[in-house]
């Protein structure tokens, strides 16, 4: 199963969109892919659990979240082989973490928390709250964005992990990937 966890290895730039419920993090991925030419990877979980709601009627339960990261892995490392400078990541592992914590008392599975923090990425925007809360059958925490926001915040700063936080309307959160994406491409 851990197998299932990895990153394939590659020379890819990867970026990570990162951050709460309804901050823009799926709109800026598809943006950056197609300013980029490149492809994004979508976040599993959103296809899973609104599979799993349509089913079944149930939210996320502790024993989701391995089969969402294997699901999310399994995507990057497929789209990674379409491309061959920069992977666009709608979320990555250390996001689900960060929910399982949140949503479970602290708990995280160990299996899932070795590869949250052993997979790498080159570069996180961290998506702030100052975009309109859009309801669907998944977002459940409209009066805990800011609580959220730190939660990630304190995440990414905890693992040394290289990240830009990203404020603004659609035009302004753009354009300021792009120029610290486009640093990346030049060094």
């Amino acid at each position: 199963m851990e197998e299932k966890l990895r990153q394939e290895p590659s020379n890819l730039i990867k970026i990570v969109l990162f951050g709460p419920e309804s901050t823009g993090k799926t709109t800026l991925s598809q943006q950056l892919a197609r300013h980029y030419n490149t492809v994004w990877v979508p976040e599993y979980a959103r296809e899973y659990l609104q599979d799993k709601w349509n089913n079944e009627r149930k939210t996320c339960e502790p024993h989701d979240l391995l089969p969402i990261a294997e699901g999310q892995i399994r995507l990057e490392n497929e789209l990674s082989k379409k491309t061959s400078d920069v992977l666009i990541c709608d979320t990555d592992l250390l996001e689900t973490k960060v929910y399982s914590e949140a949503y479970y008392i602290g708990y995280c599975d160990p299996v899932l928390e070795k590869y949250a923090l052993q997979n790498t990425y080159d570069l996180y925007f961290l998506t702030y709250i100052d975009t309109p809360w859009e309801a669907d059958d998944l977002r459940d925490k409209p009066n805990e964005r800011e609580k959220m926001f730190k939660c990630f915040q304190e995440t990414l700063e905890k693992y040394d992990r290289n990240f830009i936080i990203l404020k603004g309307d659609k035009k302004t959160r753009l354009k300021t990937a792009i120029k610290h994406i486009d640093k990346l491409l030049k060094a």
